[in-house]
């Protein structure tokens, strides 16, 4: 699917896993920015991921505590660094080029390197 062509934005792009374009995972898509204006096509200007990103998606209260956990950061993926959309979404840029390696980063710390058991 291509980002400039016709989307379903709920069922086919929110919360669908982002890649870079070395297959690394960069996270989830947790809202869109859109660009345009009043009687002018709207498009997708961007995708934006973090915590910060869902603010509007749940309750004040709630978000205060994802606030404390996780931060409120937000990294902006540009639309034109968007490659490619399929079961996931895969960019023309690193992670580390957009920062979106940080979340991603921090979660591998967590996880142990060899097996737990």
């Amino acid at each position: 699917m291509n980002p400039t062509g016709r989307i379903k934005l709920v069922s086919q792009l929110l919360d669908l896993p982002i890649v870079d374009r070395d297959e690394r995972s960069c996270g989830i898509v947790d809202d869109i920015e859109f660009a345009g204006s009043p009687g002018r096509e709207t498009r997708i200007g961007a995708l934006l991921v973090g915590p910060g990103a869902y603010q509007g998606r749940m309750p004040r209260w709630l978000f205060w505590i994802v606030r404390k956990i996780a931060g409120d950061r937000i990294a902006r993926v540009p639309a034109n660094q968007i490659s490619e959309i399929g079961s996931v979404v895969k960019l023309k840029l690193r992670a580390e080029d957009l920062k979106l390696h940080i979340v991603e980063d921090k979660a591998a710390a967590w996880i142990p390197q060899r097996g737990a058991l």
